[in-house]
């Protein structure tokens, strides 16, 4: 095969699938939906296998240096679609109730995932726009799928608004960049930035822009107001799908952009991050205490974490980086159980999104109860969970170059958010139950669910493995 089309195989190979069950679709009836799924699901499986395959110890640009295949795509791309396919199996009964088990979402999901992998693989500002718009726009459309009711509609609109405005800034930015530069490459805006000759005036004033886009896309205070909304609003696997799988592309887009082509203005975005991070952790804790909606709770929760994720970035070296990566993967794990508990505990005409849902869960099932234990202990940074690791490096690596003040702050609004997260092990474990209907559910989810669980227990006994692949896929890494 030829290496420039070996270096996209994972990508062809999603289009290919979202092509195969968009015309399948058309062929199938209602009654025997379950095709499509598997279709999709088959189509992640080849995908996964593909992304193993081509995974590149060496960098290797392709494309006219538009694409790079590295250990760090790859990685994530694994993880991205992992996230993806246990997104569907965890919702396939929940879809199936609501009239939503149909083709569009799992195209739409799949398009979804496409824009995610070149987002990964972006070596060029083009490419990295072209993946963030088309991730974006399926989104949208996701979220705006179930037209039979007004919050989903809302939430769709505010995103839509506010993604375009986003959108706009960050191309703005990257204009700015090309003008300064007079290149779309990310390598040779790195070696114009370092340039004493280029225009540092424009280069930041194209760098503010720059960051202002990717705080939106991560959910950072002050452009954090689209997350609640669009979390509370959309179907609960949409939900999911947002909050998972697009942190890990958003994570690649901030590496391969400020600690890659903007490495000569790392003194610049330090301090833009520093309030990045500072405003989300500080406010995404406090603003979650008074949620009683579980799924505006996790939105608020979410910004907080990515607050904690960018502290890894301040870090600017190689450990800094790797506690960043190893931060995203980890809350990826941590918010599939969380939302994989919410579709689960859900059925035909019942959400399972308020705080009171999950009151004395523990009575009616005592395994659940411990899964969701796991999972809001995880979130807390309580150990033995992964989340704790997942604290303690970044807050280590942040603490190694002299931010000891930011580690001390980091450290006190993650005592306040375990406030919010243990009370809802209080709801589960201390009050008498609201809701006594049996849970069901399709026993593939259950066993993976439950699979996921106690992952985060194992993850945090052990974290050296994940650190490990974390830390050799941005050691050996093209930024």
């Amino acid at each position: 095969m030829m290496p420039h089309l070996a270096a996209v195989l994972p990508e062809i190979v999603v289009l290919a699938s979202a092509c195969i069950v968009l015309v399948a679709d058309l062929f199938v009836p209602q009654e025997r939906r379950a095709i499509t799924f598997w279709l999709t699901q088959a189509g992640l499986l080849v995908a996964l296998v593909a992304v193993v395959a081509t995974a590149q110890i060496v960098p290797v640009k392709v494309f006219g240096g538009m694409v790079v295949a590295d250990l760090l795509g790859g990685v994530l791309k694994l993880f991205a679609v992992v996230a993806v396919s246990l997104m569907l199996f965890y919702a396939r009964g929940h879809l199936a109730a609501r009239g939503l088990y149909r083709g569009e979402l799992f195209v739409l999901t799949l398009f979804s995932l496409l824009g995610m992998m070149v987002m990964m693989s972006g070596a060029n500002l083009v490419t990295l726009y072209l993946g963030l718009e088309l991730m974006s726009l399926a989104f949208y459309a996701l979220v705006a799928l179930r037209r039979d009711v007004a919050a989903p509609s809302e939430a769709a609109m505010k995103y839509f608004v506010l993604g375009a405005l986003a959108s706009g800034m960050l191309l703005y930015g990257f204009s700015m960049l090309y003008g300064a530069t007079g290149s779309l490459d990310l390598d040779a805006i790195a070696q114009a930035t370092l340039d004493a000759g280029t225009g540092r005036t424009f280069l930041v004033l194209g760098l503010v822009f720059v960051v202002s886009g990717i705080a939106f896309k991560l959910g950072a205070v002050p452009y954090h107001m689209w997350l609640p909304d669009v979390y509370h609003g959309a179907p609960t696997p949409v939900t999911l799908l947002v909050g998972t799988a697009p942190k890990l592309a958003a994570f690649a887009f901030t590496l391969r952009l400020l600690a890659g082509a903007l490495k000569g203005l790392e003194f610049d975005w330090q301090g833009m991050l520093i309030v990045l991070s500072l405003l989300s952790m500080v406010l995404g804790n406090l603003i979650a205490i008074a949620q009683v909606n579980l799924k505006r709770m996790l939105a608020y929760s979410t910004i907080a974490h990515m607050g904690f994720m960018l502290l890894g970035f301040l870090a600017a070296d190689l450990n800094g980086f790797s506690a960043a990566m190893f931060y995203a993967v980890a809350y990826v794990l941590m918010s599939l159980v969380a939302f994989g508990m919410i579709l689960l505990l859900s059925r035909d005409g019942f959400e399972a999104d308020l705080l009171d849902d999950f009151r004395g869960l523990n009575r009616r099932s005592p395994w659940w109860a411990f899964v969701m234990l796991l999972a809001m202990f995880s979130l807390a940074g309580i150990p033995p969970t992964i989340g704790f690791y997942a604290k303690f490096a970044v807050i280590e690596a942040v603490v190694n170059q002299g931010f000891v003040w930011l580690a001390v702050v980091a450290v006190l609004s993650s005592v306040v958010g375990a406030f919010y997260y243990l009370r809802v092990v209080k709801l589960m474990y201390f009050d008498d139950p609201t809701d006594t209907a049996p849970i069901v559910a399709p026993g593939d989810a259950r066993v993976l669910l439950s699979a996921n669980g106690l992952l985060l227990l194992v993850l945090g006994i052990a974290p050296q493995i994940l650190m490990g692949l974390c830390t050799l896929a941005v050691t050996q890494s093209h930024f």
